[in-house]
């Protein structure tokens, strides 16, 4: 496993190959997400965090994951539509992916051992879990699913206003 989250790089939910070194100094809030879960109104918490702080160097990428009962089904192009359609997403969505089990997805193997849950428990419990990561690829916290993004906000300035 990397030792930087720079080191991986996934695909885009358009197909296309995206290195995690193309953030390279920017504060990233790394979200697993889906369509249809009690959570996904998140989205629009995500979308507001992604306008107004953009500018400043924040990077929210979604990764859409069908692992919590089956709350993602879709395909990519439906993924994509759905979050436009419904919440005007304009941050970085990838494509599909798993975040537990043996198909876990290299990224989330990385982030998971950066920032262990609780009882240093590595498994991602549930959709919209948050890893958010500083200007120098170091992951700085885990929020739980239920943490709303908004709760997020003084982190995330926080990590903005570090050098």
């Amino acid at each position: 496993m990397s030792g930087s989250i720079y080191d991986y790089q996934n695909a885009t939910i358009k197909g296309e190959d995206k290195k995690l070194s193309d953030y390279t100094g920017k504060v990233m809030l790394v979200v697993n997400t889906a369509s249809k879960c009690g959570l996904t109104p998140q989205y629009e918490g995500l979308e507001k965090l992604h306008q107004k702080y953009n500018s400043d160097g924040l990077e929210i990428l979604g990764f859409p994951c069908n692992q919590f009962l089956a709350q993602e089904p879709g395909t990519e192009s439906d993924i994509s539509e759905f979050c436009q359609t419904n919440y005007g997403v304009s941050f970085q969505m990838f494509s599909k992916i798993d975040v537990n089990g043996k198909g876990t997805d290299p990224l989330y193997k990385f982030l998971k051992k950066s920032a262990p849950g609780l009882l240093n428990s590595e498994k991602i419990k549930w959709n919209f879990t948050k890893f958010l990561v500083s200007r120098d690829g170091k992951v700085l916290k885990r929020f739980a699913p239920a943490t709303e993004p908004e709760k997020i906000e003084k982190d995330i300035k926080k990590a903005l206003e570090t050098a």
